[in-house]
C-alpha cells in the first residue's frame, strides 16, 4: 500500500511538471470563461427596430421585418476594365442587366400594395415633394457604362466568386444591388472631379469607376483599416494605370474636416455616411452596433452623420450636386439629417441648397425594387422577399450659392 501512495504521487508531481512546460495558449481550460450574453445585440436591435420602425413604417414594418431577417439578395457590378464575357455567362443562367435591360416580361412588376405609406410629418425644405407634385418629371440621365446583373423577383440563387480574367482583373462585385443606385442618381458626367466621403469598403466607389468618366476621384474614409481593404479591393478589379495620383487619391482624414480641408472643389460628392446598418443590426452580434460596449457610438451617430454631409456641401462647388445615403430605414438618421443639414448649410456657411426629385428613378427602377411611399425627402429601397434588396435610403441635393 505505502509503495502505491508512493507511486501516485509520483506521478502527481510529474504531471505538475508537464504542464509547467506547457505554453499557457496551448493548454485547455476546465471552463470556459465567457458566455452568451443574456440579450445578444441582434436582440437588442431587433427590440429597437419593432418599437420605432412599427410606428414609423406602419403596416408596412410586418413585411419589411421578416425580409431583414431574411437571406438578402445580392447584384453583380459588372467590372468594364475586365476582359471577360461577364454579362452573356451571367444572362445564360438567368440574370438580367436592371439598369439598361428593357424587358418587362423578365421582371413582371407586382402590384401595389394598398398601403397607408410611410408615416412622415411635413417640412419646410425647399424643393420638397409638396412642393413640385403636378410638375413634369424629366427623366435622369444614367452612365451608359455600368451594369448590374441580378436574379428575377422571388429568384434567391447565389452568386458564384468571380474569377479572375487574364490580367488577374476579378469580373465582377458583389453587392447589395440597391447600394449601385445613389451612385446612378448621382449624375457623374465627363469631366467631372468627383469626392467620395465615406467610401469603405469600396462597393460604391467601383461603382462611380465603372462610369469611365471621372476627370479626378478622391477616395476618404476616416479608418485606416478600412481604407487599406478598399485599396485591395481597388487593386482587384481596377488596372494600375488607373490608379495613379493623377486621376486618384486615396485618404484616410477626418471626414467631419472636409470642408476646412478642400471647399468648392467638387462637381459630385458621395456622402454615404457610417449608420445602424439595419439588416446586419439584427443578424450578426460580431461588430454590432447594438452592442453595450458601442451604445455611446451609436447615440453619436445623426450628429457624425450631420458633420459629413455638412463637410459634403462645402467640399461642393456652386452647382454642384450632392447625394446622401445610408443603409438604415430611420427617419433620425435619413430626413432629419438632412434637414438639419440644409438648414444649417444656410444659416452657418451662406450656403443655399435644393432638393433633386428622385421620383424618375423609382419609377425607372419599380421593376426591380421595393421603394417606400410617400417620403416626403428622398427615396428609400426597403427590403421585400420578393426583392430583398436594401434598406437603401438616398436624398440628392443641389448647391445653388
Amino acid at each position: 500500500m505505502m509503495a502505491m501512495l508512493m507511486d501516485t504521487r509520483f506521478l502527481l508531481r510529474k504531471v505538475k511538471d508537464l504542464r509547467s512546460l506547457t505554453p499557457k495558449r496551448n493548454r485547455v481550460k476546465d471552463k470556459w470563461a465567457a458566455t452568451r450574453p443574456k440579450y445578444p445585440p441582434t436582440s437588442l436591435a431587433l427590440q429597437h427596430f419593432d418599437a420605432t420602425y412599427s410606428a414609423q413604417l406602419g403596416q408596412l414594418w410586418p413585411s419589411v421585418r421578416v425580409a431583414l431577417l431574411s437571406e438578402r439578395k445580392y447584384g453583380a457590378l459588372l467590372n468594364n476594365f475586365s476582359h471577360d464575357a461577364v454579362l452573356e455567362d451571367l444572362r445564360a443562367k438567368g440574370c438580367r442587366d436592371f439598369i439598361n435591360d428593357t424587358d418587362t416580361v423578365a421582371q413582371p412588376c407586382l402590384e401595389e400594395e394598398p398601403v397607408t405609406g410611410v408615416k412622415e410629418e411635413s417640412s419646410d425644405v425647399p424643393g420638397k415633394k409638396s412642393d413640385i407634385d403636378g410638375q413634369q418629371l424629366f427623366p435622369l440621365r444614367l452612365s451608359p457604362h455600368i451594369k448590374c446583373a441580378v436574379f428575377p423577383r422571388g429568384d434567391i440563387t447565389r452568386f458564384k466568386p468571380a474569377r479572375p480574367d487574364m490580367h488577374k482583373l476579378l469580373g465582377y462585385y458583389l453587392m447589395d444591388a440597391a447600394s449601385v443606385l445613389p451612385c446612378l442618381a448621382l449624375d457623374v458626367q465627363e469631366g467631372h472631379n468627383v469626392l467620395d466621403l465615406c467610401a469603405a469598403p469600396g462597393g460604391k466607389t467601383l461603382t462611380l469607376l465603372q462610369t469611365q468618366s471621372i476627370r479626378f476621384l478622391c477616395v476618404n474614409d476616416t479608418s485606416v483599416s478600412r481604407t487599406l481593404r478598399l485599396r485591395k479591393v481597388l487593386n482587384s478589379y481596377i488596372p494600375k494605370e488607373c490608379l495613379t495620383e493623377r486621376n486618384l487619391r486615396i485618404t484616410s482624414f477626418d471626414g467631419t474636416k472636409w470642408g476646412e480641408i478642400e471647399r468648392e472643389t467638387f462637381d459630385r460628392v458621395l456622402v454615404d455616411v457610417p449608420c445602424t446598418t439595419d439588416r446586419h443590426s439584427v443578424i450578426e452580434d460580431d461588430n454590432n452596433i447594438f452592442s453595450k460596449t458601442r451604445t455611446g457610438e451609436r447615440r453619436r451617430l445623426p450628429q457624425l452623420q450631420l458633420e459629413l454631409l455638412l463637410a459634403g456641401i462645402e467640399a461642393a462647388c456652386p452647382g454642384g450636386e450632392i447625394m446622401y445615403s445610408t443603409c438604415t430605414l430611420s427617419q433620425i438618421q435619413n430626413r432629419s439629417v438632412v434637414e438639419q443639414a440644409i438648414h444649417l448649410a444656410q444659416e452657418k456657411h451662406g450656403i443655399r441648397l435644393e432638393v433633386v426629385d428622385l421620383r424618375p428613378l423609382t419609377h425607372m427602377f419599380r421593376k426591380t425594387f421595393h421603394f417606400a411611399p410617400d417620403l416626403h425627402l428622398g427615396e428609400m429601397v426597403i427590403p421585400h422577399l420578393a426583392a430583398n434588396f436594401g434598406p437603401i435610403y438616398m436624398c440628392k441635393l443641389r448647391r445653388l450659392t
